[in-house]
């Protein structure tokens, strides 16, 4: 099924509105999600809705909170989300963050105990569209999904890490990435398509490599990998401890088997480049290093080389232009989510398709 984007934002945004959500936090929470699904993070789109209507029903998800300052130390805050929407909580904190940074040049957020965040480059991309450099780590508190390093059991979540860059006369550097091998939610995806995987992302429950998602996605579970090996093992672990630990927000140290909320902790470091004293040489040195990077030879099956941005900035024009596509299967589980909260299934067919 194709979705416009602004007709599927007012079917999502009824679903948070019958949740309890406030106008403008239902609009928020709709078209981040569905602008997840336009550049192409299906994983981190409009799929959310059903967990996050489990978690509204079991009370670990709540609406229109408001960020609770534990800590003002100006360029260093601490907060604490209340469990809230990420689509908000996120924003309010990042709006902190670039804030202080213009008044002291750098600010450090530690955030925890918010409700999903999303898309984490949602946040990067705020910092950079005021010509800041943010760095972000995130650790994610739901069921463990990733086999650490070398093991055969879930130990830990997808747990992202997320580096924007603004770049002279061009749209920015948006490294935006899951430390395992691949989103929790592109293995649903897949699932809901009946399609197979790439080995290396997912292992059996006995730890060997498979292609079925269904490993990653009902009983009994497998494990994700990480990317990298243990590379990427690392950085996750290194999610955990800054994004979980320190922020304060919790870690991952059970096996949560039934809780359906999903809470992220995001260690954000938001820099105004321009108070290094450093533009002038930055941007020259941007625009030679990239166009070195891509004056190289394409790969046989590929056409050209690309930065961390492109290709969601490439899907998002498609699908602006296209519509917005979402499976059967998806498309069903919001239908009941909605049902859930006493919004009928021909009500948000009837509100997507306009």
């Amino acid at each position: 099924m194709i979705f416009q984007a602004s007709n599927l934002a007012r079917a999502i945004e009824a679903i948070a509105l019958a949740g309890g959500s406030d106008s403008a936090e239902a609009k928020l929470v709709a078209e981040n999600l569905v602008t997840a699904n336009l550049v192409g993070h299906d994983s981190h789109g409009i799929g959310m809705m059903p967990r996050y209507v489990e978690a509204l029903l079991e009370g670990g998800l709540h609406p229109n909170r408001k960020v609770e300052v534990k800590l003002d130390g100006g360029s260093l805050l601490a907060l604490d989300g209340g469990a809230g929407y990420g689509q908000s909580i996120g924003l309010q904190a990042t709006r902190m963050a670039i804030e202080r940074a213009k008044t002291h040049g750098v600010a450090i957020i530690a955030l925890g105990n918010s409700h999903h965040l999303g898309r984490i480059g949602h946040w990067a991309e705020m910092a950079v569209a005021e010509d800041m450099v943010s760095m972000h780590f995130v650790n994610v508190q739901s069921f463990a999904r990733v086999a650490p390093f070398a093991g055969a059991d879930r130990r830990f979540g997808t747990n992202p890490v997320c580096i924007g860059i603004p770049l002279p006369d061009e749209p920015p550097f948006v490294l935006d990435m899951a430390t395992s091998a691949v989103a929790q939610g592109k293995l649903r995806v897949a699932h809901n398509k009946r399609a197979k995987i790439p080995l290396g992302w997912l292992i059996d429950d006995r730890g060997n490599p498979t292609d079925d998602p269904r490993w990653g996605v009902t009983a009994p579970l497998g494990a994700m990998s990480c990317f990298g090996e243990h590379k990427g093992y690392g950085l996750a672990v290194a999610c955990e401890l800054l994004g979980g630990a320190l922020t304060g927000g919790g870690v991952t140290d059970y096996d949560n088997k039934t809780q359906r909320r999903v809470l992220n902790g995001m260690l954000s470091i938001v820099i105004d480049a321009k108070r290094l004293g450093t533009r002038e040489r930055f941007e020259k040195d941007a625009k030679s290093f990239l166009g070195w990077l891509r004056d190289s030879r394409a790969a046989p099956g590929h056409d050209r080389i690309r930065i961390a941005g492109e290709p969601e900035r490439e899907y998002r024009a498609q699908r602006e232009r296209e519509g917005v596509p979402v499976d059967d299967e998806t498309w069903n589980e919001i239908r009941a989510a909605a049902a859930k909260l006493k919004v009928s299934a021909e009500k948000i067919d009837a509100l997507a398709r306009g």
